[in-house]
C-alpha cells in the first residue's frame, strides 16, 4: 500500500520507501506480522505501513549488532571513513529524493527539508574525516619507572532513539560517529517518520556498511522494546534525542546495566534582543530561530524576550514577518510553512495559546487551528503572556512566539534562567562585550549570538540541566562512542 500526493506521485519517490524492519541484512517483517501506518501530515491521509517490531525482533537486532562488532571494530580506520565519505556522496547526489520524502512523512516545508538532507549528509563527511583522527596518548608516569598508553576503543552495541521533527539529521548525527568509532547499532526511528530512516539504512547497504553493522527497527511498543535491549548484557550505549520526560525514563533502565548514555532532551530556549540590537538583523534571526522547521525543534526559540525601548517595533516587524508566511502542504512550492506532526500536536498549541488569551495576552497575529485537510496551525505572535503560562513554561514546538518585555541586563538574564532546561539561547546586540557577558550567563549548552541558527557537524551540540548529557558533533561526538584504555607498561 503507498499513497503518494499528486505533487510527488510522478517524482520516483516511491522506489526509495522501504517498509521493512533491517535485521543483521536482511529486510524482513515483524514476527508477528503486525503493521504501523505513516501518515501524510499535509493530508492527514495515509501513506504506507511499516513493520512493527516485538521485543524478539529487538533482540534479534541486538545479537546481529553483537555478531557484526567485532569484524567492524577491526576495519581499519580509513576504511571506514572511505564508506562514510561514500553515504555523504550518495545522500548529496539523491538529496531532492530524500527532501521530498522528509516533507512527504514529517510536513515540512521544502526548504527546510532540503536543508536538512544538506545538513544531515554533513554528519556522515565530518565523521568520515574524524575516524582517522582517534589519536593515543603516550606519556611517562611522573616518577619515572614506567610509561602511560592511553586508546580509544569502541564502546560496542550502541541504541540510537531518534524524534520526528529531523528524521535525516538526527540519524545520521549518531549514526555517522558511531560507525566512524567502530561501533555497531541498532536505529529506533520515530513511527512517525520512519521512511526516511530505511531509505538511509538502504543508501548505507549501498555505501558498503557490513550486514549486522546498521540494524533498524520501528514499533509501536517503543517503551518494553527499548527497555528489553538496554537490559541485554551485549548492549553498551544509549544515544537518545526526545524529551526530557522519556529520557528520564531511559536514564533510570539504562542503570541497571551501567550502560553509558548520551542524552538531546528538551529546550525553552530565550531570545533575548537589547535596545542596541540591529533590529533587522534581530528580526532576521527570529524568523530562522522560531520558524526552522515550523517551529518544531529543540532548538526553537522558545521565550522572546525584549527589551523596553525596541519592543514595540520588534513586536510588529516579528508580526508583519510572520503573517505574510505562506502555509500550505510541505512538499508544495509555494508553502514556507507545512502542518505540523499531528492532530494531537495542533490540539495542544491551541490550547496553551487560548489558556494565555483567556488571561489576558494579546494575539498580535495567527492563533489559529485548522484541522480540516492536514494538521495546520497559523504563525502566530502573542505579547502580554502571565508568568508561569504553558507558553512560557514548556516546550511549545510549533509556531507560536511569545513575547515579554524586560528593562535591565540582570532582569534579561533572570528570565532567561528561569527554566529547568538549558539547550540553547539567543543573544542580539550590537556590543560585543555585553553579549559576550550576557552569554557566559545564560545557563545553556548552546549560545547564537547575533545568529539565529548555530547547530553545525563540527561544533559540539547538546545542552546543561534537564536538557541532556554529553554532546553530539564536532570531535566529542565520536568520544561518545568509544571508551578510554589505559595501559601501564615499561621498555
Amino acid at each position: 500500500m503507498l499513497d503518494l500526493p499528486g505533487a510527488l506521485s510522478d517524482s520516483g519517490l516511491a522506489a526509495a520507501i522501504r517498509t521493512d524492519l533491517l535485521i543483521g541484512g536482511k529486510w524482513r517483517d515483524g514476527s508477528e506480522g503486525g503493521r504501523i501506518d505513516v501518515l501524510d501530515p499535509s493530508t492527514g491521509k495515509v501513506i504506507t505501513s511499516v513493520a512493527n517490531a516485538t521485543i524478539g525482533d529487538g533482540m534479534a537486532a541486538v545479537a546481529a549488532a553483537h555478531e557484526a562488532g567485532p569484524k567492524w571494530a577491526a576495519v581499519a580506520p580509513r576504511q571506514r571513513a572511505e564508506i562514510l565519505r561514500r553515504c555523504f556522496t550518495l545522500m548529496t547526489e539523491r538529496a531532492e529524493t530524500f527532501a521530498q520524502l522528509i516533507s512527504l512523512e514529517n510536513g515540512k516545508a521544502m526548504p527546510d527539508a532540503r536543508g536538512e538532507v544538506a545538513y544531515a549528509a554533513e554528519f556522515f563527511r565530518w565523521f568520515s574525516e574524524e575516524a582517522v583522527r582517534l589519536v593515543g596518548e603516550v606519556s611517562v608516569a611522573p616518577g619515572g619507572a614506567y610509561r602511560i598508553l592511553v586508546e580509544h576503543q569502541p564502546i560496542g552495541v550502541s541504541v540510537l532513539v531518534t524524534p520526528w521533527n529531523f528524521p535525516a539529521a538526527m540519524a545520521t548525527r549518531k549514526l555517522a560517529p558511531a560507525l566512524a568509532a567502530g561501533c555497531t547499532c541498532i536505529l529506533k526511528p520515530a513511527t512517525e517518520t520512519p521512511l526516511t530512516a530505511y531509505a538511509m539504512a538502504a543508501l548505507m547497504e549501498e555505501a558498503g556498511v557490513p550486514p549486522g553493522v546498521v540494524n533498524v527497527l520501528t514499533t509501536s511498543r517503543s517503551g518494553p522494546l527499548v527497555s528489553a535491549m538496554l537490559h541485554d548484557p551485549r548492549v553498551r550505549k544509549l544515544s537518545f534525542t526526545g524529551s526530557t520526560q522519556v529520557g528520564r525514563t531511559l536514564l533510570k533502565e539504562a542503570a541497571d546495566s551501567v550502560i553509558s548514555c548520551s542524552m538531546e532532551l528538551g529546550g525553552n530556549a530565550p531570545f533575548v534582543v537589547f535596545d542596541d540590537a540591529d533590529l533587522e538583523k534581530a528580526l532576521d534571526g527570529a524568523m530562522v530561530a522560531k520558524m526552522r522547521n515550523g517551529g518544531e525543534a529543540c532548538t526553537a526559540a522558545n521565550r522572546f524576550l525584549v527589551q523596553k525601548g525596541i519592543a514595540e517595533a520588534f513586536s510588529r516587524g516579528l508580526a508583519e514577518r510572520m503573517r505574510a508566511l505562506a502555509m500550505g502542504p510541505g512538499y508544495d512550492a509555494a508553502s514556507q510553512v507545512g502542518p505540523m506532526i499531528n492532530r494531537a500536536a495542533v490540539e495542544r498549541i491551541d490550547s496553551w495559546v487560548r489558556e494565555a488569551a483567556s488571561e489576558g495576552a494579546k494575539i498580535l497575529t495567527g492563533g489559529e487551528a485548522d484541522l480540516s485537510s492536514g494538521f495546520y496551525y497559523s504563525p502566530t505572535v502573542i505579547s502580554g503572556v502571565r508568568d508561569g503560562a504553558k507558553l512560557l513554561s514548556d516546550e511549545i514546538f510549533g509556531p507560536v512566539a511569545p513575547i515579554t518585555i524586560f528593562e535591565t541586563v540582570d532582569e534579561a538574564v533572570a528570565l532567561a534562567n528561569r527554566t529547568e532546561y538549558g539547550l540553547i539561547a539567543y543573544v542580539y546586540t550590537e556590543d560585543l562585550k555585553k553579549g559576550l557577558q550576557v552569554s557566559e550567563r545564560i545557563e545553556a549548552g548552546m549560545v547564537g549570538l547575533n545568529r539565529g541558527l548555530v547547530s553545525d557537524p563540527a561544533a559540539p551540540f547538546g545542552g546543561v540541566k534537564q536538557s541532556g548529557l554529553g554532546r553530539e558533533g564536532g570531535h566529542h561526538g565520536i568520544m561518545e562512542f568509544c571508551e578510554i584504555k589505559y595501559i601501564a607498561t615499561s621498555w
